[in-house]
């Protein structure tokens, strides 16, 4: 996708606005009204949901980054330009945490995902190195049976050669075609390079203020 000057701009703008954390939460009791549109970041430990939070609003140090995978073990809330929440996720995987621990927020996250009305979409991070991983397939399996809509955001590309690049948006697309709830973009991003993020704020901005993109985007 190659964005409208205009609406690009629009959208950055939208996501340069007001950006604040609300809360954390680590029950379900704790979550704000549902009472405007939020967009949801999921993915792997150590994925880069953070990094990708943090340059989409284009602050460092919005959202919490770290090299200890499973750090983020709240559901965390951004509320931007006062119309739309940034929702960071826990990341699942390998975290270094107990089992115990591991339950209680993966529980926590997926009765969030099956049962919030105003989630418009998640959108889900796969690092673009390695593919779409087992515990990333669950996870989409999960969104499909819940009938949550999800898009695939491939993460850490500029580590990519072009031809790795395009092979992998191939393995991704030919996967998706299998998942009933995949919104069928995929958008391949680097927070340290800017990659895609101009596409990736288009598409949520879009979502926020139910604007409809034009085909050709």
């Amino acid at each position: 996708m190659t964005a409208d000057h205009d609406l690009a701009d629009t959208a950055r703008k939208f996501f340069l606005g007001p950006c604040d954390f609300v809360r954390g939460v680590v029950a379900l009791d704790g979550l704000p009204p549902a009472d405007m549109p939020e967009v949801a970041f999921a993915g792997r430990s150590n994925v880069g949901k953070s990094s990708l939070v943090n340059a989409l609003t284009g602050r460092k140090t919005l959202a919490r980054t770290s090299n200890t995978p499973g750090r983020t073990q709240e559901i965390n809330y951004f509320l931007l330009s006062d119309v739309l929440y940034l929702v960071d996720l826990p990341g699942y995987g390998y975290a270094k945490v107990s089992k115990t621990q591991k339950a209680a927020w993966t529980e926590l996250v997926f009765e969030y995902l099956q049962g919030r009305p105003n989630l418009k979409r998640v959108v889900l991070l796969i690092d673009g190195r390695h593919g779409i991983k087992e515990n990333d397939r669950e996870v989409m399996e999960m969104l499909d049976v819940a009938a949550v809509s999800y898009q695939i955001v491939l993460t850490k590309c500029d580590k990519l050669k072009p031809g790795e690049a395009k092979t992998r948006r191939a393995e991704v697309e030919a996967d998706l075609r299998k998942h009933v709830a995949a919104h069928p973009r995929i958008v391949l991003t680097s927070s340290e390079k800017g990659d895609g993020i101009a596409d990736l704020r288009l598409e949520l901005w879009a979502l926020a203020t139910d604007t409809e993109l034009p085909q050709e985007l």
